[in-house]
């Protein structure tokens, strides 16, 4: 059974500092494709931040380019999301996923979210 559990968040200031942890078990972190996403009140979930399986390749959504940064724990089996320069407008619900293809079918796995709130 796979769970992603997410912690880290909490109210900030702008331009302050947050870092989102997602702790996986049934599945090793490493082997996967992981990514962080957001969705606010009315709003579509977004790709935030993604970490390739192999590698360590790292991808972003523009509007945290340069501000958030995306890693691996394979000790600890968790993917972080650091945030810095918090803006009012990154507050959202924040969601880790886990993407697993077996022969060419895609599940995609979901913790239960953490809320960051940036106030102004």
């Amino acid at each position: 059974q796979v769970q992603l559990v997410e912690s880290g968040g909490g109210t900030v200031q702008a331009g302050g500092s947050l870092r989102l942890s997602c702790a996986v078990s049934g599945r090793t972190v490493s082997s996967f494709d992981m990514g962080w996403y957001r969705q606010g009140l009315g709003k579509e979930r977004e790709f935030v931040a993604g970490i390739s399986a192999s590698g360590g390749r790292t991808s972003y959504a523009d509007s945290v380019k340069g501000r958030f940064t995306i890693s691996r724990d394979s000790a600890k089996n968790t993917i972080d999301l650091q945030m810095n320069s918090l803006k009012p407008e990154d507050t959202d619900i924040y969601y880790c996923n886990l993407l697993e293809t077996i022969v060419y079918v895609t599940q995609s796995f979901w913790g239960q979210g953490t809320q960051v709130t940036v106030s102004s």
